[in-house]
């Protein structure tokens, strides 16, 4: 993992915690694995998705309850995110605080990193 030893890789707010936690549950899943992708208007998108079986070669955070794996291409790009689960009027998802994202698009679910990060 390209991480600080003893810092978790990522964050997880108290709401991300519990709606992760939730879905662990509603699905009987092992956990949520969080990736990049190349996609979108700004180059890169984040990708979530069940996980029946631990990847040994994942990072995994577990807090309060939620777990959450990072996929090996993806652990580089997402240190240091702070993961939220917020809730308004017109809609609710998860939220990525990336220290490492330089742009995003519009509607935040496209991102652009540092070409330095990328080239590596």
């Amino acid at each position: 993992m390209f991480g600080i030893p003893g810092k978790q890789a990522v964050s997880i707010t108290p709401a991300a915690a519990k709606q992760i936690a939730k879905l662990m549950e509603k699905d009987g899943s092992m956990g949520l694995r969080i990736g990049v992708k190349k996609g979108g208007c700004a180059g890169m998108e984040y990708t979530m998705e069940y996980v029946s079986e631990i990847n040994p070669m994942d990072e995994m955070v577990e807090q309060d309850g939620a777990r959450v794996m990072i996929a090996p291409m993806a652990q580089m790009f997402l240190f240091g995110t702070e993961i939220d689960y917020q809730v308004s009027l017109l809609e609710s998802g998860f939220k990525f605080n990336n220290p490492n994202v330089v742009e995003a698009c519009g509607c935040g679910e496209s991102i652009k990193f540092d070409e330095n990060l990328t080239a590596k």
